[in-house]
């Protein structure tokens, strides 16, 4: 228990040392901004003590950058500013924002109606609700995504197993790409990759036995998987699992345009080998 409260203060100080450092680069960057008129002798004397104030202020530059740490405080200031304005459902101005808006109505709309917004004051205490809701709304989404997508790869004449390969593994990897992102242009690259990986661990451990878990409780039934080499199929897994560690080692753990272009490659692989696979025109030697 002391090792746990020790922890947390650990981590409370260090928060608070981050939004000190930040503080102090935002009145640099005020203090130093250049006037209209141009800078009297008490402007210029502000200035220099806002500079040897920042000067004076401990702070980690892990990139060894000024400007770049200038750039992520103004950033990082920007997110907290934004993360607690509730959401507007205002009609906008300007042509491309009224698009915008018109394309994301049909799913905002309902999420807007059905979930109390807890960066308002009054919905702050009823965040299980939310939180239970947006759970309820993902599994409906991912159903509309499944029918949906069974039923245009049927008009298309694709197959299922191709559709998921495809199509549904780009859907549903969107948003891990999109918080992938925003965690990689904060610093947090470890992070992105091991949220790629861990997603995929979790889908496979639990997003695909509890469903059949719950078909065989009500039905009283096997859920039968129709696809060919599917032992091949996850033996290809590891070997990209794999490949992928290999890769990020090579580029000495830094995430840049050749482990980017690497990837790709690895996934156009990926996809070819399973795709004949599911044609047949690669055999596995286990079916």
């Amino acid at each position: 228990m002391g090792q746990t409260k020790l922890i947390a203060a650990g981590k409370v100080d260090e928060k608070a040392t981050q939004l000190h450092a930040i503080a102090s680069l935002k009145v640099l960057l005020e203090a130093t901004r250049p006037t209209a008129g141009g800078a009297g002798a008490t402007s210029a004397r502000h200035s220099a003590a806002a500079a040897t104030q920042a000067k004076e202020t401990p702070l980690d530059l892990p990139n060894g950058g000024l400007a770049d740490v200038q750039l992520d405080a103004i950033e990082e200031i920007g997110d907290l500013e934004e993360d607690m304005t509730p959401l507007d459902m205002s009609w906008p101005t300007g042509f491309r924002k009224r698009l915008t808006y018109l394309l994301v109505a049909p799913i905002v709309f309902p999420l807007w109606i059905t979930l109390p917004d807890t960066r308002t004051p009054r919905g702050k205490k009823y965040f299980p609700v939310t939180f239970v809701g947006s759970i309820i709304w993902i599994a409906f989404f991912s159903y509309l995504m499944a029918w949906w997508a069974n039923v245009a790869g049927a008009t298309a004449r694709v197959p299922p197993e191709v559709m998921g390969l495809t199509l549904l593994a780009a859907g549903t990897s969107v948003p891990d790409l999109i918080t992938s992102v925003i965690v990689a242009r904060k610093g947090f690259g470890d992070m992105a990759v091991s949220s790629s990986v861990g997603s995929n661990i979790f889908d496979v451990t639990v997003g695909l036995p509890l469903p059949w878990l719950l078909y065989g409780i009500i039905y009283g039934e096997p859920v039968q998987v129709n696809s060919k080499g599917m032992v091949c199929s996850i033996v290809l897994l590891f070997a990209m699992l794999i490949f992928v560690i290999i890769s990020i080692a090579c580029f000495r753990w830094k995430m840049n345009k050749g482990l980017g272009f690497t990837m790709f490659l690895l996934y156009f692989v990926f996809v070819a080998v399973s795709l004949g696979l599911e044609y047949e025109y690669l055999h596995c030697t286990s079916d």
